[in-house]
């Protein structure tokens, strides 16, 4: 949900609040923040500063982070907010004193709304790295015209889902001799020799995503949107497990919100700006036949268990057996973070310039890619890890500074 921008920084005691700072995504954004606050990157000081229910634990995280950054005056310059999920009227208390409000408390589906609720309501612009479709859209249903008239921005999917989905679809088109009519992307994940791991939340909300797809239908079609028209070719999608011939191995669709997200970048440009829809499908790469055995027996059993309650209070409850190790409730370690690395490869078709895109069919093509090496990717990469540097963007785009440049932690190639 995007409006007309940020006066409400203007007689506010902070500009940004980190919102659930003590936890374990927002530790590392507080940490970023703070980074960020101490150079020159947001051309000025920032007012900022961390919220969450315990004052020991959010002292702790600043202490933590002075510690990292050689900056033992950070405590003094970081000012404290006390508030809960679960008690509105505090909620509210802290969206008065903020200009953004930038939320760390997941799965969103069940903490997420009524923070963007207090945020509209009191004039505070709401960015969050959600990466929950059925949150999403029920956001953008309930608050987008409020939003409007509020004058403020409600940002969803502000980390790894999706800005370098969007990104990479958007740096697709802008690098096409002509005009881009289907992508899709891949995505190739790998670790350092200590492994990896990813944090039990990303694992609570896929369980309850896929538990609760028919409401995720029955959303849409509250929304009312009408397909966005298919130009040139239509691209074929590709079936559950697949070999592929361009990375050679086996690979299945991407389950984040990827298509979700880049749809409704491409409705927007298309309804609104009258640019021609890029038609988008997601991938992921799993290696040789031997993953994808063990993914088919993982996954039939997952998709079992997650269609009862009681299925997915275990699923829940032991996230490590049920996800052979790579989801923890601790997350990766600090070593594992620093070994990770991404590409997100793009193959886009279109059309030369000069050529209608409903006649005939695609005669050129692009390929592309994000890449999030080493210390980059740990913005990007690693569910809740991965997302400081977009959030900061995104903050510094909502607050009328600037234009975004989200893809800072990402390399573009093509």
């Amino acid at each position: 949900m995007a409006t007309h921008g940020g006066a409400a920084a203007a007689g506010r005691p902070y500009e940004l609040v980190v919102f659930g700072a003590s936890g374990f995504t927002g530790h590392f954004v507080a940490e970023e923040v703070a980074r960020v606050a101490a150079g020159d990157e947001l051309r000025g000081s920032l007012r900022w500063a961390v919220a969450g229910r315990s004052r020991d634990k959010l002292e702790g995280v600043l202490d933590k982070a002075a510690e990292r950054l050689g900056k033992p005056e950070l405590k003094s310059e970081v000012g404290i907010i006390l508030c809960d999920v679960s008690d509105p009227s505090s909620l509210a208390d802290m969206a008065k004193q903020a200009a953004v409000v930038l939320n760390c408390v997941g799965p969103y589906r069940f903490f997420g709304e009524p923070v963007v609720k207090a945020c509209v309501d009191n004039g505070t612009s709401c960015v969050d790295i959600s990466g929950e479709p059925q949150f999403l859209e029920g956001m953008y249903l309930k608050y987008n015209d409020k939003a409007a008239e509020k004058g403020v921005y409600v940002v969803g999917s502000s980390g790894f889902d999706s800005v370098p989905a969007d990104m990479g679809v958007l740096y697709t088109r802008d690098n096409l001799k002509g005009t881009l009519t289907a992508v899709e992307s891949f995505l190739t994940v790998k670790s350092g020799p200590e492994g990896y791991s990813i944090h039990d939340g990303t694992w609570k909300s896929a369980i309850h995503g896929l538990a609760d797809q028919d409401n995720l239908r029955k959303l849409r079609k509250q929304i009312g949107h009408k397909p966005l028209p298919i130009i040139g070719a239509k691209l074929k999608r590709r079936g559950l497990v697949f070999y592929s011939q361009e990375f050679k191995e086996y690979s299945i669709p991407f389950m984040g919100s990827d298509v979700s997200v880049v749809k409704r970048t491409q409705r927007y440009l298309h309804t609104d700006l009258q640019e021609t829809p890029v038609q988008y499908a997601a991938y992921a790469t799993v290696g040789g036949i031997a993953s994808v055995i063990k993914l088919m027996f993982a996954g039939l059993l997952f998709f079992l268990l997650v269609k009862f309650s009681f299925g997915r209070n275990l699923l829940t409850k032991y996230p490590e057996f049920f996800s052979s190790g790579h989801f923890t409730k601790k997350g990766p370690t600090q070593k594992q973070i620093d070994g990770s690395s991404f590409t997100m490869t793009f193959f886009g078709e279109g059309y030369c310039e000069g050529q209608d895109p409903q006649q005939g069919k695609p005669n050129v093509k692009i390929c592309t890619q994000v890449k999030g090496p080493g210390k980059e990717a740990r913005m990007l990469y690693y569910g809740h890890l991965k997302n400081p540097r977009c959030w900061l963007c995104c903050y510094g785009s909502s607050n009328g500074s600037g234009r975004c440049s989200a893809a800072k932690g990402c390399k573009f190639s093509s």
